[in-house]
């Protein structure tokens, strides 16, 4: 199962809100060193590298369907590639600001994962991350409870999604242990008014449905996202739909 930039950038506009929140708690500085862990299409990259004066920075993405357009927003300072998070940490190389706006909660095991990524951080270097932390919404355990239901049980053979995130104290702890100074780390909720039920379906097909289709057999997949979107109309019958969406930001320098 594939991700649709076309379905992802109906809502561009609710989703670069944390964006522009992450961005603020970047220390400009000229020609840093960028990499954006989990780039997506590229549109927000662009303007990461826009808003860093003569900086040289690398998106990449495990997504070769997101990148497919990224070639309108490369010039001499900005680049694309194909690769994972974790390739880049295997790599070793490090940067003096590594960026990632909502990917880390695609990767298990943030206790590892986290002082992974400053590993690649360069001595007096920054850290900005943000990521979703909705998982606790009705939406998100909708999709538990009907992978739950057969005949999807006996498909994904039991499988539910794992919750990566952590707590805001938990991440705080792992920035200072692992060397961190001034540090931020903070929850918002990010209210999104959605016109319908439909609007909201359209929303999560867009991510994290993605994790249970692509598990299942193509015979399954139709019914098991009529099935989600029906519940979704049967809970959200009202016009518009207030969705209101948990994320986290942390940031960090590392001397």
């Amino acid at each position: 199962m594939a991700w649709n930039p076309g379905v992802y950038n109906q809502f561009k506009k609710e989703r670069s809100a944390p964006f522009d929140d992450l961005l603020k708690l970047v220390t400009v500085q000229p020609g840093l060193s960028v990499v954006d862990l989990g780039c997506g299409t590229g549109e927000l990259t662009g303007r990461l590298a826009h808003y860093l004066p003569g900086a040289s920075v690398l998106g990449i993405d495990a997504s070769k369907e997101m990148l497919k357009e990224v070639a309108t927003f490369s010039n001499e300072q900005l680049a694309f590639e194909h690769s994972s998070i974790e390739t880049i940490i295997a790599t070793g190389k490090k940067w003096d600001l590594v960026f990632s706006n909502a990917a880390i909660q695609w990767i298990d095991n943030h206790e590892i994962l986290l002082p992974a990524i400053i590993a690649i951080v360069r001595a007096g270097g920054q850290l900005a991350i943000q990521l979703p932390s909705n998982h606790d919404h009705i939406t998100h355990r909708l999709l538990d409870t009907i992978a739950l239901t057969e005949p999807y049980t006996n498909a994904l053979q039991g499988w539910t999604r794992t919750v990566s995130t952590l707590s805001i104290e938990t991440y705080a702890q792992l920035l200072f242990d692992h060397g961190g100074t001034n540090i931020t780390v903070f929850e918002k909720v990010y209210p999104h008014v959605l016109e319908n039920a439909t609007a909201l379906y359209n929303w999560m097909s867009g991510t994290a449905m993605i994790r249970y289709l692509e598990r299942l057999p193509a015979g399954l997949q139709t019914s098991f996202a009529t099935t989600y979107k029906k519940q979704l109309d049967s809970i959200f019958t009202e016009s518009p739909v207030f969705y209101p969406f948990k994320r986290i930001l942390m940031a960090a320098t590392f001397p």
